[in-house]
């Protein structure tokens, strides 16, 4: 509820029109904000009303019809994304791509993620959106924050990323049911990220109106 998609259509706008940095960008959102939530936003706003949106929503001759038609911002439900990277890989026209809800890729051995890791060194600019970057703890940021930057500050494999964080935790023989954070690690995995994450909170930010 703060504003996540207005502010980054906002940036968006910006890159396309004032900077010329980039050209076409792909927003990657769960189905029922993939179908309006962005779109409104577009309409809702009038400094961004300049914007062509299009959905590459519903079945597949739609979906074709919208990626291959000209627009600024397009959208796309995260479950269509390995179909996305499967018919266009070879012309991918988009340089920069909006996660919304980046906890969504957390998993390394998903299906969408590996589509993303397909298509990450086209891109320009990713942006992350979420407000639970680590919902069931620190292992699951390695995936988010490869999306971001290719391994650059967790590692390039989610291998060396419980190695130099983690020991292991319960298990059975050579089978590690979980990992457990060495001393320092929060601390050290915040610190490498910082740089490129920002984190708000509502009470900093929401008034209440009496």
């Amino acid at each position: 509820g703060l504003g996540k998609s207005v502010i980054s259509l906002t940036a968006v706008r910006s890159l396309i029109f004032e900077t010329f940095e980039i050209s076409r960008v792909l927003v990657i959102a769960p189905l029922k904000v993939a179908e309006d939530t962005w779109s409104r936003e577009v309409d809702k706003w009038d400094h961004l009303r300049g914007l062509k949106l299009a959905k590459i929503l519903g079945d597949a001759k739609t979906r074709r019809r919208a990626a291959e038609s000209d627009a600024d911002v397009y959208v796309i439900n995260r479950e269509n994304l390995v179909w996305l990277v499967d018919n266009y890989r070879k012309t991918w026209k988009w340089d920069m791509v909006i996660i919304d809800e980046l906890s969504s890729f957390k998993n390394s051995q998903s299906a969408r993620f590996k589509a993303f890791r397909k298509i990450r060194p086209q891109l320009r600019r990713v942006v992350g959106l979420t407000g639970t970057p680590n919902p069931n703890g620190l292992m699951d940021l390695w995936a988010e924050i490869f999306c971001l930057d290719q391994g650059e500050r967790l590692g390039r494999t989610i291998g060396s990323y419980r190695t130099t964080f983690f020991r292991p935790g319960l298990g059975n023989g050579y089978v590690v049911y979980n990992y457990i954070p060495l001393k320092g690690a929060q601390e050290e995995i915040t610190k490498r990220i910082g740089d490129i994450t920002v984190s708000m909170k509502a009470e900093d930010y929401m008034l209440t109106v009496m």
